[in-house]
């Protein structure tokens, strides 16, 4: 189904769901850090507790349900059980407004300091 005049297609219903879906998980402040981290690379649990300041019991929890979502995925090495982001697109869009948020908040920064 196309919209009106734009000569687009209109997703389908469940792929909107499951953006919405993914979206949703990702509005959480913590667990958009632990995504943002871990697009940068594989991690620990602990060394994630460490890096975006949250409680173990709470990054583990963040972590099960990003696993869940299919947005994380983990492997065994030896003792430790290793993070990393199992969707490239979700490492794209991630980095991209996180990336351009930050480069907004540069210039305003650098301009409050010129005063």
């Amino acid at each position: 189904m196309a919209a009106a005049g734009s000569g687009f297609e209109d997703p389908p219903a469940d792929v909107v769901a499951r953006a919405a879906a993914a979206f949703g998980l990702l509005a959480s402040p913590a667990r958009l850090h632990i995504v943002w981290a871990l697009a940068q690379g594989e991690s620990d649990v602990t060394g994630l507790a460490e890096r975006v300041g949250g409680a173990l019991p709470a990054v583990s929890q963040h972590l099960t349900k990003l696993k869940l979502a299919g947005l994380v995925g983990s492997r065994r090495e030896g003792r430790r059980q290793v993070y990393y982001v199992d969707d490239p697109d979700v490492v794209d869009v991630v980095r991209l407004l996180v990336g351009r948020l930050t480069d907004r908040a540069v210039p305003s920064r650098r301009r409050l300091h010129g005063l």
